[in-house]
């Protein structure tokens, strides 16, 4: 519990500077924090495989290129500094604001993508982020946000502006997206947990298990689309 009250207090001091950076500025921290993650996305892949038993190496790979370098390619134009649109004809001014500190709930199955773009969207809106890892992903969860934030650091951002628990349980996660310096939530993971972040009286996103059924319209191309479908039920084992 104190390491999570610590790393929350580290971010929010962190945040109370960040939030005073220029565009320029976080551009520059982002772009840092996507190219350190994409140089060590097999890296990570083989640690997450190798510490949960889950998935391809060479799938996970994919993913972690996609959840550092495509999330910033999608995002580094976007404006989230100062005013970000201008209405002139109801001359309305719409100016972006960081929510404060946010708690990233992480899964088992995409532990390293999802905290590389977890951290990636936080620092683009000049938010801090404190982690909370899956107990099954710790070790690989904390490398990618260890990569993240000493990236995030080296091109700029205070220290402290990502955090995580080393140690995480359920109850130091409650109380995580409960802690009254947590300003949104991130949830990703089980029913129970997301419909926690929902409950907790905060913003929250969650997003939960996906795994669907399929139907199939008589006009569609069957070979194709089950070639579609296993495809996508097989890539990285169905993780």
């Amino acid at each position: 519990m104190q390491e999570m009250r610590m790393a929350v207090k580290k971010a929010n001091a962190a945040q109370k500077d960040y939030e005073a950076f220029s565009q320029e500025e976080v551009d520059r921290v982002v772009a840092a924090v996507a190219e350190a993650a994409h140089e060590k996305s097999r890296y990570l892949a083989e640690m997450a495989v190798e510490e949960t038993s889950m998935g391809v190496v060479e799938h996970k790979t994919i993913k972690n290129k996609v959840g550092s370098k495509d999330v910033y390619e999608s995002i580094k134009n976007d404006k989230t500094v100062g005013a970000i649109h201008e209405d002139s004809v109801n001359k309305v001014t719409e100016f972006a604001y960081p929510f404060g500190v946010v708690a990233g709930i992480i899964p088992t199955t995409n532990p390293t993508s999802t905290a590389i773009f977890k951290t990636l969207i936080s620092l683009k809106t000049r938010n801090a982020i404190v982690v909370s890892p899956h107990p099954s992903a710790v070790k690989c969860t904390v490398e990618a946000l260890r990569i993240c934030h000493d990236a995030a650091v080296q091109a700029g951002a205070p220290e402290g502006i990502v955090g995580w628990i080393s140690k995480p349980s359920m109850p130091a996660t409650t109380e995580l997206i409960k802690h009254r310096d947590v300003d949104v939530i991130l949830a990703t993971g089980g029913g129970g947990l997301v419909r926690a972040a929902y409950s907790s009286g905060k913003p929250a996103y969650g997003v939960g298990p996906g795994n669907v059924p399929v139907y199939l319209e008589k006009s569609c191309n069957v070979k194709k689309a089950v070639e579609m479908v296993v495809d996508s039920k097989t890539f990285d084992n169905g993780t």
